[in-house]
């Protein structure tokens, strides 16, 4: 049976389990929006294009699904790039298929052409250009097993006009023969055997979690390990959904704004253990003096990422589950040196039970201010844990890291490596269409919120009863933190100072528009919130000038933390 372009397109998304697409149409993806007009994939119209993109990557992180875009060419192509970069960062994967003008024309600086394979080479995985109707479906498989294999990330299709429009016999291949890319899965024996020794050695170890845990879904494995060897975790910001955060093991986040014994855990260990994390500078702070008493086991499936910015003294290549599943059958079988272990390592746990009394994840409370931290918390005891809560980045982002105490994978979905304003409201609205029955939250600051605001109309137009939780300082929070603390209070360009009336912005676009400016009012503003149909925008007059604390400088090591303002 023959197909165009565009058709051979959607029955391919379909062989690929695909149900539902992000996007934005245009004149260079028409006639694929044309044919999806008859499809069984049912497409959200985002507002923006870079919205689209956090939509798909907040449908992806929220599923572990691939995410997909369809975007036109041109400004509509270019308008991607901040969300295909947010994904590439942070390991998320994602098919982003572009419009490009007809075959003829490119080069020729045709009516909204754009070289997006140049443009994103720096940041996807890998990026294809359609140049034969005959390799679209071949394309297309590739794009889809590069994206989720190995460590995940965006793969960008560059997709002409008269490719789209030509037609060819539709076969789609069973399986993908890449000879330059065969990611390596299970971890080497020789490699975990002398882990587990390492590991049965130590007297001060401690598990450091990247973003891997849950992009692996190994977060038992990591569990089982953490409780039988009764060896502290840390989690980086990107997986603090991926260790629950009440256990007694648990040390919260460590690095820039870690808390006071996950930072000097880490610094004092004598054997760390990296799991699925690539060493970040926000964690190691200045890295001569980052876990400079440790031996270093790093166990990643990217082996790209090992040594890169911390010496391995035992690396490790391979996917978590696998690798950590294997550690845990290695472990049992010296049952004596286990109990010897746990024995030997009880004063460690001791010291960092002490650091946790000394100066605990706290903040000072107040009767006439509403803090920041105080709505995260409430907003955690009122949805009974059970809530995806998505960021936009800034304070409030380090406020829900340290406070919200995250116990099930796949439930904090933040941009962490580009950091990117604007991520969380189309991020929760794509987790609101992956899980249509679950409570979804957007904890914003307000000036985050305004980058993709527009997204308030897709959530009114999709029935999405996303709720959203700006933390209003009228400030760019975090900014204003560092001239504060690092500039002499000279406030350059950080006042929001032309107040916007976010119950009314709320109102109109069709969603409901609550406000709290009192203590007393945040419990029942939540509840009212979480009562509502539909989308609801809560606005908290926060305290203005509240800090991120504990805090590492720039240039500092992070057992060099400022504790207090």
């Amino acid at each position: 049976m023959e197909l165009t372009g565009s058709q051979i397109l959607l029955e391919s998304l379909q062989k690929e389990g695909i149900e539902t697409v992000f996007g934005y149409p245009g004149g260079a993806v028409i006639n694929i929006y044309d044919d999806l007009f008859d499809s069984p994939i049912e497409h959200i119209l985002n507002r923006h294009e870079q919205a689209a993109v956090h939509a798909a990557d907040g449908y992806a992180r929220c599923t572990g699904k691939v995410g997909v875009v369809i975007a036109t060419s041109g400004p509509g192509a270019t308008n991607t790039v901040t969300g295909i970069a947010t994904a590439y960062m942070d390991s998320i994967p994602l098919v982003v298929i572009t419009g490009q003008v007809p075959t003829p024309l490119i080069g020729n600086d045709a009516f909204q052409e754009a070289d997006m394979c140049g443009i994103t080479r720096p940041c996807t995985k890998h990026n294809f250009l359609v140049q034969d109707i005959r390799d679209l479906a071949r394309t297309i498989k590739e794009a889809f097993y590069i994206a989720r294999t190995g460590r995940p990330g965006p793969v960008l299709i560059d997709f002409p006009k008269d490719i789209q429009v030509q037609k060819h016999r539709f076969s789609y291949p069973d399986k993908v023969e890449m000879r330059g890319y065969k990611p390596t899965y299970a971890g080497n024996s020789r490699q975990i055997s002398k882990a587990a020794k390492m590991i049965l050695k130590a007297r001060r170890p401690v598990l450091y979690v990247g973003g891997g845990i849950n992009l692996s879904a190994a977060n038992d494995e990591l569990l089982k390990i953490a409780e039988l060897t009764q060896t502290p975790v840390t989690t980086t910001l990107m997986a603090m959904s991926g260790f629950p955060q009440r256990h007694p093991l648990a040390l919260g986040m460590l690095g820039m704004h870690g808390t006071f014994y996950a930072n000097m855990s880490v610094t004092e260990c004598d054997l760390l253990i990296a799991v699925g994390a690539r060493f970040d500078d926000r964690v190691t702070g200045r890295i001569d003096s980052f876990a400079s008493k440790a031996k270093v086991i790093h166990i990643d499936i990217d082996p790209t990422s090992i040594k890169k910015n911390v010496a391995a003294d035992l690396p490790i290549v391979g996917d978590l589950k696998d690798v950590l599943s294997k550690l845990y059958v290695k472990l049992n079988e010296n049952p004596d040196d286990l109990q010897s272990l746990v024995k030997g390592t009880a004063d460690w746990r001791g010291n960092i039970d002490a650091w946790k009394q000394q100066h605990p994840m706290s903040y000072q409370a107040s009767e006439s201010l509403i803090k920041p931290q105080f709505v995260i918390e409430k907003i955690r005891e009122l949805t009974a844990d059970d809530a995806i809560i998505s960021t936009e980045v800034g304070q409030h982002q380090m406020w829900t890291a340290q406070f919200f105490q995250f116990s099930q994978p796949r439930t904090f979905l933040t941009s962490g490596g580009l950091g990117t304003m604007g991520f969380g409201l189309p991020a929760a609205l794509g987790a609101q269409v992956a899980f249509p029955d679950r409570q979804v939250i957007d904890i914003s600051g307000d000036g985050s919120f305004q980058m993709n605001s527009q997204e308030l109309a897709t959530l009114v137009q999709y029935r999405l009863p996303v709720k959203i939780a700006i933390l209003n300082n009228n400030f760019l929070g975090m900014v204003r933190q560092w001239q504060q603390m690092f500039f002499d209070k000279r406030y350059s360009q950080t006042c929001m100072e032309l107040p916007i009336d976010f119950v009314k912005l709320a109102e109109a676009y069709g969603a409901t528009g609550l406000q709290a400016t009192k203590v007393e009012d945040v419990e029942k503003t939540i509840k009212q919130a979480l009562e509502t149909p539909g989308p609801v925008l809560m606005e908290f007059k926060v305290a203005r000038e509240e800090n991120v604390l504990p805090m590492v400088p720039a240039g500092k090591g992070i057992h060099e933390m400022v504790l207090a303002s």
